[in-house]
């Protein structure tokens, strides 16, 4: 059985989100919250809502207990970028990208 969740758009360049992802990949899902839990960065505790929606998911959906999931696919990828503009000098515009993340955990009990 595989369980997927997905949180869209958050506000996060994807490349400071995959150093927390690829932290959790292969452990057990319970293991993977202690873990996410205690390290210090932002992008945990979006990755660990995740983390949690997806073993609800499983619980509600599919009457699979916590204990038995591991966590198998852990991805964070580019979403919509917002462009902004900053002046610079002599009347001329430098870009501002604000990049943004969707996360993606997959659950197996295999």
């Amino acid at each position: 059985m595989i369980v997927h969740a997905i949180l869209k758009n958050v506000p996060m360049s994807p490349q400071k989100v995959r150093e927390v992802v690829r932290q959790i990949q292969g452990l057990p899902a319970l293991h993977a919250q202690a873990v996410l839990a205690v390290v210090p960065r932002k992008s945990a505790r979006f990755v660990a809502k995740t983390l949690q929606s997806a073993i609800a998911n499983a619980e509600n959906n599919n009457k699979a207990k916590p204990e038995t999931l591991i966590v198998k696919e852990a991805v964070a990828g580019t979403a919509m970028r917002i462009k902004r503009f900053t002046p610079k000098a002599r009347g001329s515009a430098g870009p501002i990208i604000k990049r943004r993340s969707h996360i993606k955990i997959t659950l197996s009990d295999e």
